[in-house]
């Protein structure tokens, strides 16, 4: 269970990062896990404010840390959770939110006025239980490498092609690996990334509020996508290739874990309440 507040005007005047603690009972493990965010003018002093809680283990150890910026030999390698991968010459500092037993975290903010969360979600295409990355080092690897939300957004979905996603996502024995959604924002727009396996689809949002929950909440309104995402699906029988491509109706699975269902009723509320409260309803951008 994750409890994190943290006001970024450290890291960027514009940003509030702000995350509540997950929902649960006396009798039941956490059960909530979502992110929003308000961009003017949905917030009330045209602020932008970002927000996510999480559904971790109860009993799994939470670290709030600072990593500071950091030049990097040439050939450099990089140990993520359970692969290496290439390091870059320069990486931002960033403040994380994250299990203490992977490298990899599950929100955070750099100091470029970026912060990004992510969802677990389950999706048509198969989840690799292998090792590769998973989605919270994705998650850090976008904070550590990108300068702009879009940019943080490149540098994952470079490594989701090269990399995969994948790998045991607890430290329970009992396999639990899914796919992922991020909520990635910067100072001046957000981005919806959506995940299914190495194929991905994003939705720019340019003002008012977003949030996203343990669902494919990307449907017709698609800013950008992977080359090959809509003839994957049209010869895997998926999509006739003659409609309307509905990236969520497409990929959701026809029986969905009962997480994403569960899921359905908290992303409704919490786009309702978003919108009651905020100045201006969502609109997202197609440029």
């Amino acid at each position: 269970m994750i409890s994190f507040s943290h006001c970024c005007s450290c890291l960027s005047p514009l940003v509030l990062c702000c995350c509540p603690r997950a929902s649960s009972g006396p009798d039941t493990g956490p059960r909530s896990c979502d992110c929003f965010v308000s961009l003017p003018p949905g917030s009330k002093h045209d602020q932008v404010i970002f927000g996510k809680n999480s559904d971790r283990p109860r009993d799994e150890v939470q670290e709030v840390t600072y990593y500071p910026a950091a030049n990097h030999p040439p050939g450099s390698v990089l140990e993520c959770t359970y692969i290496q991968i290439p390091q870059v010459e320069r990486t931002h500092a960033v403040v994380l939110s994250k299990p203490a037993w992977m490298w990899g975290a599950e929100m955070g903010a750099n100091d470029q006025g970026v912060c990004i969360g992510n969802e677990a979600v389950w999706t048509k295409e198969e989840v690799n239980p292998g090792e590769a990355l998973l989605g919270m080092d994705l998650l850090r690897l976008g904070l550590e490498r990108g300068d702009t939300a879009w940019n943080a957004l490149s540098v994952i979905t470079e490594l989701l092609q090269q990399h995969g996603q994948g790998g045991q996502c607890r430290e329970d024995p009992k396999p639990f690996s899914y796919h992922n959604t991020f909520l990635l924002v910067d100072r001046s727009e957000a981005w919806v990334l959506e995940t299914a396996g190495r194929l991905w689809v994003a939705q720019k949002v340019t003002e008012g509020v977003k949030n996203i929950s343990n669902q494919l909440t990307v449907s017709t309104e698609i800013s950008a996508e992977h080359p090959e995402l809509r003839a994957v699906a049209q010869a895997q029988g998926w999509w006739d290739g003659q409609g309307i491509f509905n990236f969520g109706q497409v990929f959701t699975p026809e029986q969905p874990p009962a997480r994403m269902e569960l899921a359905k009723q908290r992303y409704r509320g919490g786009t309702e309440l978003l919108q009651l409260s905020s100045k201006s309803p969502w609109r997202h951008s197609t440029s």
